[in-house]
């Protein structure tokens, strides 16, 4: 049997922050991709990008669920049980 996210009721209909990652554009940095909140809207920078803003949101709020915000990639991943969803 195939493992399920438990946190599926942490997703809420959002408005995304920006356009962009919020801290990296206050910071006057780039980022190399974005990923959307699914509990709160934060726009964040991805791992791949240096200041990692995407996870530093998740553990400072622990908002589970987060979904790439690139054009054309829908995918979810769920901090907390190190799944996509």
């Amino acid at each position: 049997m195939a493992a399920r996210c438990t946190h599926l009721a942490a997703i809420h209909e959002v408005t995304p922050s920006g356009n962009g990652c919020a801290e990296c554009l206050a910071m006057g940095d780039t980022w190399v991709h974005l990923r959307l909140c699914l509990s709160c809207g934060h726009v964040g920078c991805c791992d791949s990008s240096k200041n990692h803003h995407a996870t530093k949101h998740f553990h400072a709020t622990q908002h589970p669920i987060i979904q790439s915000f690139e054009p054309g990639e829908d995918w979810r991943w769920c901090y907390l049980d190190d799944m996509a969803v």
